[in-house]
């Protein structure tokens, strides 16, 4: 449908700005990142708005209307990347970068809870499957995208481009995608919110999302030190990082449809998603290219089959008029996986050893694929 594709877009703009810059910041010059520790902290400033921002401007959207959220959120993107474009300086970098991450938590879950209300439920894993797969376009273009453009012109023509991109993506919304009204709810209190979130129906889902999110940030980021380990060079680990996000993007879209034709169920799908990532998180303990490439293909494969399924199941599960909260509060748990994650393995590298970095992380995720199995069991019984 017409009216889609702009929220297409819209995903892929939040994941390109994401790892277009973080890919890249090493780049900018000598002054602008000093240390890891600074390096670190421009990375985490997009990620650290989107934990704070995503569930307030999920209710927003709420009350107000995915729509202008949206809108607004895009619009914002672009004039915070403007800011660096004009000011050119390391330090309005900062201000530039938490500008982003705001935007995008304004922007991404309205984009997920208009995708939701634009198709109907026998529709929704589809609809979320494509939108899972231009986003994973996003994550994959990102890094070779954006290291094209800082080698041709510098972060600042990075920043253009991506002003010019979050201005033609919201005037496509505007143009394209329909005023959806907010729906009339009925008063919520804070235990009814608490007791809603803490729901299987939600938090099983958020939970696989949040640990398939988990296994893919340690796989884009610990991958490539695992096969420079090995003897590999920049060329394979970079192509084992685009595998994964590649499997990823190819696999939603069929992971939707199948949920939609019953050939899939939610619960059977997350498992076996949680299953197949433990498993390239396991692989990933094997050495050389063969052991690195195995692991980012059963990673993306077991991510890719989890996303859109969770996310329909989530909009399945929730009243619309909350869609934006129920939304806005799961990429929460999807941006705690992210950076819990890579926390997690390299803690555990550090004491011990990459290999056993992966995996704690691979038994954790294993075991979780557990508990959703004896869960499964339990329901049929």
């Amino acid at each position: 449908m017409r009216q889609m594709w702009p929220l297409y877009a819209a995903g892929f703009t939040t994941a390109f700005g994401a790892h277009a810059i973080a890919a890249n910041l090493g780049g900018f010059s000598d002054d602008a990142v000093t240390s890891l520790m600074v390096l670190g902290g421009l990375l985490a400033l997009y990620d650290g708005a989107e934990v704070l921002l995503k569930p307030v401007f999920g209710s927003l959207a709420d009350r107000i209307g995915a729509r202008p959220v949206l809108l607004g959120g895009l619009i914002a993107f672009a004039g915070a990347s403007a800011v660096f474009v004009v000011a050119d300086r390391p330090g309005w970098l900062w201000v530039a970068r938490l500008g982003q991450g705001a935007a995008a938590s304004a922007f991404s879950p309205s984009a997920s809870s208009l995708v939701a209300r634009l198709n109907p439920a026998a529709r929704h894993g589809r609809a979320f499957g494509s939108y899972g797969f231009y986003k994973s376009l996003g994550y994959t273009c990102g890094p070779l995208l954006g290291g094209v453009l800082v080698w041709a012109g510098g972060l600042r023509l990075l920043f253009a481009v991506l002003t010019v991109l979050g201005i033609v993506v919201a005037g496509w919304a505007f143009l394209a995608v329909p005023v959806v009204a907010p729906l009339p709810k009925a008063r919520q209190t804070v235990l009814d919110l608490a007791r809603r979130l803490s729901s299987p129906a939600f938090l099983g889902p958020t939970l696989a999302l949040a640990a398939s999110t988990a296994g893919l940030s340690v796989g884009v980021g610990f991958l490539p030190v695992s096969g420079r380990a090995a003897g590999l060079g920049t060329v394979a680990t970079g192509a084992a990082v685009s595998v994964l996000a590649l499997c990823a993007a190819l696999v939603q879209p069929r992971a939707g449809r199948a949920l939609d034709d019953g050939r899939l169920g939610t619960r059977t799908g997350l498992t076996a998603g949680l299953v197949v990532t433990a498993a390239g998180l396991a692989t990933a303990m094997l050495p050389g290219l063969g052991g690195v490439l195995a692991a980012a293909t059963l990673i993306g494969a077991g991510t890719g089959l989890i996303t859109p399924l969770a996310f329909a199941a989530l909009a399945a599960s929730t009243s619309p008029e909350r869609l934006g909260q129920t939304m806005g509060t799961a990429e929460l748990g999807r941006e705690l996986g992210d950076a819990g994650g890579p926390l997690l393995v390299a803690t555990v590298a550090t004491a011990a050893g990459l290999s056993w970095g992966f995996g704690v992380l691979a038994g954790l995720i294993g075991v979780g694929a557990v508990v959703a199995v004896s869960q499964t069991r339990r329901a049929a019984a």
